[in-house]
């Protein structure tokens, strides 16, 4: 497969690399940068290139793992199962109830990125809303309080 179309091989930052990677993230926080070449000719990247560049070396920088895919790329299965860390047979079971659509490529299935990406971004979101409903479920019944604001001393 021509890696240049496709998924890319997922990156992360070493550990010599982390305050390399976490002043570059400050830096661009701050300035708009231009890319200087070999010969010492300068070009500004163009906003597009600058914010992608930003979400790249934020994730880096939180210690994550990337990987490049373009939007109209296909995954497979298990890709996708990657992706959403699920199991392959789960993914299945999430394809043939149509929560997540998929194109059959011979015998096998192939999933969108966008398609997948919005399912997770759906998922996530319930999640949290799940989340936040149990815990004021819980705050009401006592079995969980949140932290005591800090009053100021009364000392008179």
């Amino acid at each position: 497969m021509d890696k240049s179309m496709g998924m890319q091989d997922p990156v992360f930052a070493p550990e010599p690399e982390t305050q390399t990677i976490k002043r570059l993230e400050a830096m661009l926080d701050k300035a708009h940068p231009k890319l200087v070449g070999m010969d010492g000719e300068e070009i500004p990247l163009p906003d597009s290139v600058y914010q992608a560049l930003r979400q790249v070396v934020h994730m880096m920088a939180a210690g994550r793992v990337i990987s490049l895919v373009p939007h109209d790329h296909y995954l497979s299965s298990q890709e996708a199962a990657e992706i959403l860390n699920v199991s392959r047979p789960f993914l299945y079971t999430l394809l043939d109830e149509g929560q997540i659509p998929y194109t059959m490529i011979g015998t096998h299935r192939r999933i969108q990125v966008e398609d997948l990406m919005e399912y997770k971004r759906k998922r996530d979101q319930t999640r949290r809303q799940a989340l936040s409903e149990l815990v004021a479920v819980s705050q009401e019944l006592g079995f969980y309080e949140a932290a005591p604001e800090s009053k100021p001393d009364s000392k008179q």
